[in-house]
């Protein structure tokens, strides 16, 4: 470990972390360019034998950008997407953010760190940087944006040039360190330790934007929402927003063991997808017949049809969602783990009055007004198990093969689970015990 880090660890002030120098060096988890095509022909694209985790060049700092050390990260679908170079190559977008030039030429490397969520501490500030300094405790936004661009300031999320951290661009947060923009930075909540804070901000913002925020269904009281996937990263906080916010969350899992943590959650009604038969590529007449006996199981258990669905699933699902909720009803989408080519019957879109919303992450006001929602103890982290950077390759093979629940988190530079908690009353005040309802299970 450098002396940096070996500082960092040993509770050393901000004046003394800017004495020791940035390493040339540090230890990350990676993908080679070189391995791009591994997998043609291949059935079992096993994200273990893509994924590298060993020394890579320290880049140099811009001067709107921050290096922090990290000290917790998380697996995340795009995580496996990076791994599997589907559906294309993260090395493409590189090469396309490098051709605007300057400090944007550093990402088109051999290699990509990847990972798109961190909390840890600020060692370094570019020149530019004033509101963030050398030992601020942080998480980190997954999006990058162009400050410069007008859209930026209306919502980034709609923006030409923002970029998914770590996905579309380099230097990303399954490491020692990251290079990341100042305008990525949120304070760490306070109570949370490293793995806990580390493991929130892309799926939690995202399921924020989708069901809270202005920007997406703007669930309200008494709302009926369906989650599919509710024991998933994205799903498993889509649970509780719903909750919190006075609606009834249905979830839709895949197992009996999942159906438990679902209703642990708090979910109003659980389904079993094979309760309604969801097996194979769906067909017109298929996605019709699994409607009806879905809509009747939600009916029988909560009375009446959902507002809004939220999906992320994609193909297998998304002619099922636009069936199945209500005259004037939403379906809120940011994904499509099964395929993106979706199929609906438009007959019940445009003639019950439906929509269709599409969302993608979160701007940063949305996460920081999600980040408040764990500080306020309204929102919980949802680890359901904790790796070590060095076992990255394995964690990310959970998530593809759907082995976890919730999120998976990983200790990058924090030597142990339990650290980073610095408002231990807090803690108390929100109760330890309602943290990591999927970890118990």
């Amino acid at each position: 470990m450098d002396s940096l880090a070996e500082a960092l660890l040993s509770g050393a002030t901000p004046e003394e972390l800017n004495r020791h120098p940035v390493p040339d060096e540090y230890i990350a988890a990676h993908i080679s360019a070189a391995d791009v095509g591994m997998f043609d022909g291949v059935a079992d694209k096993d994200v273990r034998k893509s994924i590298r985790v060993g020394k890579v060049p320290m880049p140099e700092l811009a001067p709107d950008e921050v290096l922090v050390a990290v000290m917790a990260s998380s697996i995340n679908f795009n995580t496996v997407w990076s791994a599997t170079f589907e559906p294309l190559p993260t090395f493409n977008f590189l090469k396309r953010y490098a051709r605007l030039g300057g400090f944007a030429a550093r990402h088109d490397r051999p290699y990509q760190v990847i990972g798109s969520d961190a909390a840890g501490v600020v060692v370094r500030a570019g020149a530019g940087v004033s509101r963030w300094g050398t030992g601020d405790h942080v998480v980190v936004s997954c999006i990058q944006v162009d400050d410069h661009e007008p859209a930026t300031h209306a919502d980034s999320m709609v923006s030409e040039n923002q970029r998914a951290w770590g996905y579309e661009t380099n230097f990303g947060g399954l490491a020692h360190y990251a290079v990341v923009k100042a305008s990525q930075l949120i304070a760490k909540p306070a109570h949370l330790t490293w793995e806990e804070a580390g493991s929130n901000m892309l799926t939690a913002s995202t399921s924020y934007r989708m069901l809270i925020g202005d920007k997406g269904a703007r669930i309200k009281l008494g709302d009926i929402v369906l989650v599919w996937g509710a024991t998933g990263g994205l799903g498993a906080f889509a649970v509780q927003m719903v909750r919190s916010a006075g609606g009834i969350p249905v979830g839709v899992v895949s197992s009996e063991a999942k159906a438990a943590a679902a209703r642990a959650l708090g979910c109003e009604a659980v389904v079993n997808r094979a309760e309604i038969g969801l097996d194979g590529d769906p067909t017109p007449e298929k996605t019709i017949e699994q409607g009806k006996r879905l809509g009747k199981i939600i009916r029988r258990e909560v009375g009446e049809d959902p507002h809004v669905v939220f999906d992320y699933v994609g193909r297998a699902t998304f002619g099922i969602s636009v069936f199945v909720v209500r005259r004037g009803g939403t379906v809120v989408t940011c994904g499509s783990s099964t395929g993106y080519t979706h199929e609906y019957d438009n007959r019940y879109l445009w003639m019950n009055s439906k929509r269709i919303l599409g969302c993608h992450a979160a701007n940063l006001h949305e996460q920081a007004e999600c980040s408040r929602l764990f500080g306020l103890g309204k929102v919980s982290p949802i680890l359901s198990g904790v790796h070590s950077l060095a076992e990255t390759g394995e964690a990310a093979r959970l998530v593809q093969t759907n082995q976890h629940m919730g999120k998976i988190g990983v200790l990058c530079m924090a030597p142990r689970e339990g650290l980073g908690v610095t408002d231990p009353e807090l803690r108390e005040k929100i109760g330890a015990a309602r943290l990591n309802p999927l970890r118990k299970l």
